[in-house]
């Protein structure tokens, strides 16, 4: 599994979001300054989310965008899975039921579904939240005099 740059800049864009909330709306010309992303490539991904509700939008002068929840309640497995799709190691653990002739006697197959949960599990523990206090927690044991 690789994740695209889709992905990437997505959850950066998010991140972003979250860090400047207290500033109302944010133009998406000031995320892709800040990120050093591309605004037409920011302009392709927001779509996507903006779709699926984990944005609000405003228009016009004091127009951008916003996060609709507050940081902790967005998981980097939610966020991966609308810009990636199946976050699947292999193709046979998206189905349930396992639709393969084979999965009765695969031997492989257990490692497969384990892999699939382990990556589940890690990224929706992750929060936006979690990825704020970190950026800070770092920021603050880089601090010298």
């Amino acid at each position: 599994m690789k994740i695209s740059t889709k992905g990437r800049y997505a959850l950066r864009m998010l991140v972003d979001l979250a860090e400047h909330r207290s500033e109302g709306y944010i133009a998406l010309k000031d995320i892709a300054e800040r990120q050093n992303i591309s605004k037409k490539y920011l302009e392709q991904i927001m779509p996507m989310l903006n779709k699926s509700d984990l944005l609000k939008a405003n228009r016009g002068y004091q127009g951008g965008y916003m996060l609709a929840k507050e940081p902790d309640q967005y998981t980097v497995g939610e966020i991966l899975r609308m810009t990636e799709g199946s976050l699947a190691p292999v193709a046979c653990t998206e189905q349930s039921p396992i639709d393969c002739a084979r999965s009765a006697d695969c031997p492989t197959l257990p490692v497969w579904q384990g892999l699939y949960r382990v990556i589940n599990e890690y990224l929706d523990g992750i929060t936006l939240q979690d990825i704020l206090d970190s950026q800070r927690e770092r920021a603050a044991d880089n601090y010298m005099i």
